[in-house]
């Protein structure tokens, strides 16, 4: 963003810079053992995969079933519902790398149905892919 007088103002929430390889392996094995660390049994697996200057985070769960679902007359068995709450992400966050191991972090909101900027529990617009994964597996709580 460039405010009138010509000079660059700093924002979290645009810009960043494509994460090579060699960063996609060791953020996915990052995350992976602190969700393994932290989580455990909470999920199925994750989804990390990255695109340009990102890195999404998303979470397939086992899904809960009320006794009883689905009510006679639904259009998919119980056994097709569960295989198809088990094939949906639960979305947890986006990354926007910055170099340096300085990732921005955005918060999936399912009342907006998108990415909102957010900031790390530590009240910083930056940090690390972990902290960001930790404060975004809240969905993974029961």
């Amino acid at each position: 963003m460039t405010p009138r007088s010509g000079t660059w103002v700093y924002d979290p929430g645009s810009g960043g810079i494509k994460v090579p390889p060699k960063v996609q392996a060791d953020v996915t094995k990052r995350i992976n053992q602190v969700a393994e660390e932290n989580y455990k049994g909470r999920y199925i697996r994750l989804d990390i995969r990255f695109k340009s200057q990102f890195c999404y985070i998303d979470a397939f769960v086992e899904p809960h079933l009320a006794e009883g679902w689905p009510p006679p007359g639904w259009d998919e068995t119980r056994e097709e519902a569960l295989e198809r709450m088990r094939s949906t992400p639960l979305h947890l966050c986006r990354l926007r790398f910055f170099g340096n191991d300085e990732w921005g972090f955005a918060f999936y909101t399912y009342s907006q149905e998108k990415y909102e900027l957010s900031i790390y529990p530590n009240g910083e617009f930056t940090g690390k892919p972990e902290d960001a994964f930790l404060a975004a597996a809240m969905y993974l709580e029961d």
